[in-house]
Formats: C-alpha cells, structure tokens, sequence
C-alpha cells in the first residue's frame, strides 16, 4: 500500500492568478480590446462566482465560458461585437497552458515529498481544463513528480461531488485511509474531502478558520510549504503506525 497524496493545483501547487492575469491580457489585446489591472480583477470575482455555481450544479462548464467572456468584453473599451466568446476563451486556456507558474517553493516541497516518502503517490486532483493544466505543469516541471491527474473536464463531474473521488479511489485502488486531500478551497477541496470521507489538509487558511475546520471536517491546516511537509511526514507515519 502507497501513501496517495491528491492535490490541489490551482493556489496550491500553481500560482492560477498570475498565469490567468497574463493570459487575458494577451487575449484580450490580441482581439483589440483593452485591459487593465481594474478589468482583471472583476473578472477574477466574477469567474469566481461562476465556478462556485459549477461547483454547485447550476451552470455547466459552456454556460461558464460563455458567461464570463461575455461579461469582460462589456468592461473593455474596444469592439467585441463580432467576437465569439468560446473561441476567445480556447485562445485564453492555450496561453494559459503555456505561461505556467509556480506557487513560491511548491517545486522544491513536492521534490522533498516523495524523496522523503519511497512510497508516496502523488496526484493532481483539479476542477479545470485538460490542457490548461498539463500545459501549465509541463511549463514549469511540476508534471515530472506527478504519478496521475485527475482532471474535471475528462472525468464528467466535479469537485465537491463525492463521485469525483470515487473515481479517484477506483483508480488509485487502494483504501480511502491511504488518501489525504491537500487544497486551499472550502467549497471545493475540503467539501469534497468530507462528501468523500478523506482525510484533508487545508493549505493557506483565512477567515475564519475554527470554525471552517468544524463545518468540513478539516483534519490539518497549513499555512506555509515547510508546515504541510511537516504535516504529511506526520500523516503518513501515523498511518503506517495504524492510527487512523
């Protein structure tokens, strides 16, 4: 039996913010738009917001595309009235894809997690496009620590929804002790480790974190690389031990 870490990438591993802020600004410029830090950051919350109806079940993932080009094309000062927002959003995944970025120290962390741990398994569990994120990965090396990628858009559903971990588990094969969610969501990650009964690691906490830990069952925090290694190293001995 392997110690099956299942990883968040986005603000976990990559830096999603800024390839995202590169990327738009590309597009958009590409297609005679204007940008600016004040259009990226509505799109951010508003991108947020579609996602977390995603996540919930009440748009689907086209309604999201379209919805949020849609949206940023009446903050920009140009003419986007020909322009077709799903072509625009593919132009805006394929440059992402290829402008990957680390989050500080996430290279070195994985790199020493499985140097320190022979049996670990490490794994890429992502709401999120399959190119944008095996592009973003092969572009900054992560990919070469990666054992597998469980990636929404191939798999057909979505964190939180306990089916996205139950295919996980089909795959990895091994029992649900042997898993540990690591990821910065509430709504997604740590939702989902619940809906699932995984232990989990909730990675850069805000807010109000006492009571979070309650409402999803969170087993650690982590505020820092160094903290979730240590963490982990400590997970995986308990579990060799057979405390969970």
């Amino acid at each position: 039996m392997h110690h099956n870490f299942l990883f968040d990438l986005d603000q976990t591993l990559l830096d999603f913010h800024a390839s995202e802020y590169k990327a738009l600004g590309i597009v958009l410029r590409a297609n005679g738009l204007s940008f600016s830090d004040e259009i990226y950051s509505a799109f951010k919350e508003y991108n947020k917001s579609l996602w977390q109806a995603l996540e919930k079940g009440s748009i689907t993932r086209q309604e999201l595309f379209v919805k949020r080009f849609r949206y940023v094309f009446s903050l920009c000062e140009g003419d986007a009235t020909a322009l077709d927002p799903l072509k625009i959003n593919d132009d805006f995944i394929r440059t992402m894809s290829v402008n990957g970025v680390l989050m500080d120290g996430a290279l070195e962390f994985v790199r020493k997690l499985k140097e320190s741990i022979p049996d670990a398994r490490i794994y890429i569990a992502s709401n999120g496009a399959t190119i944008n994120a095996k592009g973003r990965m092969a572009s900054t090396g992560l990919d070469k620590y990666i054992d597998y990628l469980f990636i929404s858009e191939e798999m057909g559903v979505t964190k939180p929804d306990a089916a996205f971990f139950d295919a996980c588990l089909d795959r990895i094969a091994e029992p649900r002790s042997s898993c540990i969610m690591i990821g910065d969501s509430l709504s997604s990650d740590m939702l989902g480790a619940k809906n699932a009964s995984l232990d989990s690691v909730w990675f850069m906490p805000s807010g109000d974190i006492k009571r979070a830990l309650i409402e999803y069952d969170i087993k650690y925090t982590a505020a820092s690389f160094d903290e979730l290694f240590e963490v982990l190293i400590k997970w995986a001995c308990d579990s060799k031990m057979g405390v969970f």
